[in-house]
């Protein structure tokens, strides 16, 4: 009776246990999201069929991925010093000048034919990649189908970003397996996704092709291509000094960051600022946090708007542009 017993124990949890195992996945290519998806490639852009279901077929679901993307359960208050400091540092800042040295000719020419600095466009690459030398190492291939068809809260993004990229590796006649970027497939010095590849990289040095993996002078100009494409002013300050007062300030950072609220306006919300500019320029509050220190406000301008279209996060554009002051302050 005991044995019994124990039998029937050993039975409950072995099926408990079961039970609460994650279903095991099958391959990409015997889903059917999967399926669709090459259906729609086939017919959106005359890809051969049996050709994506082999490519599906050697693609992995990458488990590692999908537990950097996903959101701390309970997230800290993210903190703008600590942020600061990881990208806006004496190394980092004298390594954006060498690489300004090294690529001068280039960097002049960018900011002549788009607008932007020579500066910003340094310190981007420099934050992105550390000036090309950490690139990510995970396949794209299987990063996009990855968080295309395991990540739902922003699968179409990246099933969308997965077409281009086939797009892409077809135009340039790459082996979709031999390109390797960041875990969200971003790729190259720049950390262009597929589509901002495709739409925005250029060929800068002129051998005929714009390759961002390897060409400083291409990703150069691709950096200060994207930026120009997404409304960079040239000759315009890209933010300014703020101090608050109250708490009236708190509607204006509720509005975001794009600008729209004039300098004229700022002083009924308890804002000041230090600016030789028209009063009907519109700026944005940009508040920046940090646990355990006082909040620090900035002013941001359209050029500011624009560094948030390369990375939607306040505190990349402002460390963007902290390091490129201190680039350009390295080279004094």
């Amino acid at each position: 009776m005991k044995h019994f017993s124990f039998v029937l124990i050993a039975t409950f949890l072995l099926n408990a246990e079961i039970q609460s195992a994650p279903p095991v996945q099958k391959p990409y290519a015997k889903r059917a999201d999967v399926d669709q998806f090459i259906r729609q490639m086939v017919a959106q852009h005359a890809f051969v069929e049996h050709e994506l279901k082999f490519l599906f077929a050697r693609a992995r679901r990458e488990p590692a991925i999908l537990a950097a993307i996903a959101p701390p359960r309970t997230a800290p208050m993210r903190s703008w010093l600590t942020y600061r400091a990881r990208f806006v540092n004496e190394a980092r800042a004298a390594e954006g000048a060498e690489f300004w040295r090294r690529n001068a000719q280039a960097l002049e020419r960018a900011a002549q034919e788009h607008g932007v600095p020579e500066e910003i466009i340094v310190a981007i690459i420099g934050v992105e990649t550390v000036y090309g030398r950490q690139m990510g190492s995970w396949r794209v291939i299987d990063a996009l189908c990855t968080l295309a068809f395991d990540y739902p809260p922003r699968a179409e993004f990246f099933r969308g970003e997965l077409e281009q990229y086939l797009l892409f590796a077809r135009e340039q006649a790459l082996d979709v397996f031999s390109v390797k970027g960041s875990y969200a497939g971003a790729i190259g010095i720049p950390q262009f996704m597929p589509g901002s590849y495709r739409r925005f990289a250029v060929d800068f040095d002129g051998d005929g092709a714009a390759n961002l993996r390897t060409s400083e002078a291409d990703a150069i100009g691709s950096v200060a291509n994207f930026l120009a494409r997404h409304g960079w002013r040239r000759g315009e300050k890209i933010e300014l000094p703020a101090r608050v007062v109250g708490d009236a300030h708190r509607s204006l950072v509720d509005i975001g960051i794009e600008p729209k609220t004039s300098l004229a306006e700022l002083r009924r919300y308890g804002v000041e600022t230090r600016a030789d500019l028209p009063l009907d320029t519109p700026v944005a509050l940009i508040e920046l946090e940090s646990a355990g220190a006082p909040t620090e406000y900035r002013l941001g301008l359209r050029n500011f708007y624009v560094l948030t279209r390369y990375n939607r996060s306040v505190l990349y554009a402002s460390s963007v542009h902290d390091l490129a002051q201190e680039i350009r302050n390295s080279r004094r």
